[in-house]
């Protein structure tokens, strides 16, 4: 049985990290996962089983509960503290089935539990799914890496960050990094995008919207709006950073407007009307329609509707 390496080119089916302490075992799951086209890692004992996975960073671990030393039910803990593997499904093998140990396998970040004696079959179709649903979720990272989205999956029970975009990651250290304990920056998820998270998904609950959590620096502004949740484990969040200043110079650059005319169809995107832009502005709602008339000319539209629109695609494709 293969224990140290992980091949450069890792069988399309997934990769498997089995964790126990008794040699029949490993033998009976490693040879039934090999047969179904896993590449197969295993671990004797805790500590191994927590460098095997951080090396490997495979798509299941299945996961002996009861081991001499640091048992399954701590080397899941650790797993899930740590943000590298925190992602990772753990299946938990136990011939322990009463209430207790099923429900301190869950609580330990357990995703599902076959009972002992292991049956290969059971074990095959429920790996399946697990390595199924994991790679779906990193082929949805991807794509949002890949598309320079913000985005950020909160853990529904513990409020930790399962995972994040580069993106993401970079705006969560700008804006919050100084509030975070510990000095840990994006991989825990600050007070207050967790406190607006959990209030977001209890509206959601009531069938209500969840408004936008806003932080506002000056000019700057940080947008957190509860995408969806993926699953009841966790939270997905969008942010988007708009900036006043950085706005206006590309309205002006990209149709060829005044200050005056970028700073009202701004507050055009904004949803203001004319008195309230006047307002904001200092100036009579007069002098805002004959500013937003030189707008329309210049976009080639005839409603305040297609002029937001028009300059709302080309900021957020900026």
């Amino acid at each position: 049985m293969n224990e140290s390496v992980r091949p450069a080119s890792p069988s399309s089916s997934g990769i498997v990290l089995i964790v126990d302490d008794v040699p029949e075992n490993l033998a009976l799951l490693h040879d039934a996962l090999d047969e179904a086209g896993y590449f197969v890692l295993v671990a004797t004992d805790g500590e191994s089983a927590l460098v095997r996975a951080r090396q490997s960073l495979p798509d299941v671990v299945l996961l002996d509960a009861v081991m001499p030393g640091m048992d399954g039910f701590e080397v899941a803990r650790r797993l899930k503290a740590d943000f590298a593997t925190r992602a990772i499904p753990l299946v938990f093998m136990t011939g322990l089935s009463d209430t207790e140990h099923v429900v301190a396998a869950f609580s330990a970040g357990g995703a599902d539990y076959v009972t002992k004696p292991i049956r290969p079959a059971e074990v095959l179709a429920r790996i399946a799914a697990h390595v199924h649903n994991a790679r779906q979720m990193r082929q949805a990272r991807s794509a949002l890496d890949a598309f320079g989205q913000a985005t950020v999956a909160i853990d529904a029970h513990d409020g930790r960050l399962v995972w994040q975009t580069p993106l993401a990651r970079q705006l969560i250290r700008v804006w919050f990094a100084p509030a975070v304990s510990g000095g840990t920056g994006a991989e825990e998820t600050p007070p207050q995008l967790l406190a607006w998270a959990r209030a977001a998904c209890q509206a959601r609950r009531e069938r209500r919207d969840p408004a936008p959590a806003v932080v506002i620096d000056g000019a700057r502004r940080l947008l957190a709006s509860f995408h969806d949740q993926g699953g009841d484990e966790a939270w997905l969040v969008v942010l988007r950073e708009e900036n006043d200043a950085r706005a206006l110079a590309a309205l002006m650059e990209a149709f060829h407007l005044t200050t005056r005319e970028a700073e009202v169809l701004y507050w055009v995107i904004r949803g203001k009307t004319n008195r309230d832009i006047g307002d904001i502005l200092g100036a009579s709602p007069r002098t805002v329609h004959k500013h937003l008339e030189h707008v329309f000319e210049k976009l080639g539209v005839e409603t305040r509707t297609a002029a937001a629109s028009m300059a709302m695609a080309r900021l957020h494709g900026a």
